[in-house]
């Protein structure tokens, strides 16, 4: 088993490397070309949207192969008969993870659970619940009917999330605190990361590497930083050494 360090403020696990590379790219050679030149820098590669309705899910197999774990970032949603077949499909490419929608309920995330266990067939593997996304305000959440702020919400979906046997959740910078608090065993996995000074995109609730680590995020989800900067593997070993300094 990979050893950890935790985090003296939050008591937080941290892998060796929490960098997951989201390979935002919109072909199959593209995604495995720079995975198999960041693959010495990076802790894992997420494999999103963009890849899984191109090139399709065996771009998940292609990566696997690779020796690094995969996120397939598929934010699953849907009747529990289908998810959970979703879900099996994806563990048998080698997934190592697979987000659905924490707001599918108990019933649905139960069943991407057994399904992407069935089909890892005894690997390692775990359903990541997706909560409020980090491009979403309270205004957004309001404009389909959900009252209160987004960490009100996350703590909601987080719980259902950790009473259906989910291995984690995917939560913004700002909703870490409030996941230790009511699901502290769940996994915190962390898009919306930017170094200080850089443009947010279409993010809003961000964080520097340094401060998703140290409020207590387990693993930080960094794309376009990464992707676009002159040299991708120097820009991950820069967000390393800043994310695991002691």
């Amino acid at each position: 088993m990979v050893s950890k360090r935790r985090d003296e403020m939050t008591g937080s696990a941290v892998p060796p490397n929490p960098i997951l590379v989201a390979l935002d790219v919109g072909t199959a050679e593209e995604a495995v070309r720079l995975a198999k030149a960041l693959a010495p820098y990076a802790g894992g590669f997420k494999v999103g949207l963009e890849l899984l309705m191109g090139p399709g899910p065996a771009v998940v197999a292609a990566l696997a192969a690779l020796g690094k774990p995969v996120f397939a970032d598929a934010k699953l949603h849907d009747i529990p008969t289908t998810v959970a077949r979703a879900a099996r499909q994806l563990g048998r490419l080698g997934a190592r993870w697979v987000t659905v929608h924490a707001a599918g309920g108990s019933r649905m995330l139960r069943a991407a659970v057994m399904g992407l266990e069935e089909g890892a067939g005894g690997r390692p593997a775990g359903v990541l619940a997706v909560t409020v996304l980090t491009s979403m305000s309270a205004d957004d959440l309001a404009e389909g009917g959900v009252s209160g702020t987004p960490g009100r919400q996350t703590a909601r979906l987080a719980k259902l999330a950790g009473s259906a046997g989910c291995e984690g959740v995917v939560c913004s910078p700002e909703e870490i605190g409030v996941i230790a608090q009511v699901a502290p065993d769940l996994l915190k996995v962390t898009p919306g990361i930017r170094p200080p000074g850089t443009s947010t995109d279409d993010q809003r609730r961000i964080a520097s590497p340094a401060e998703a680590i140290k409020r207590g995020a387990d693993y930080l989800v960094i794309g376009r930083p990464i992707l676009q900067a002159p040299d991708p593997g120097a820009a991950i070993r820069s967000f390393l050494l800043e994310a695991t300094a002691d």
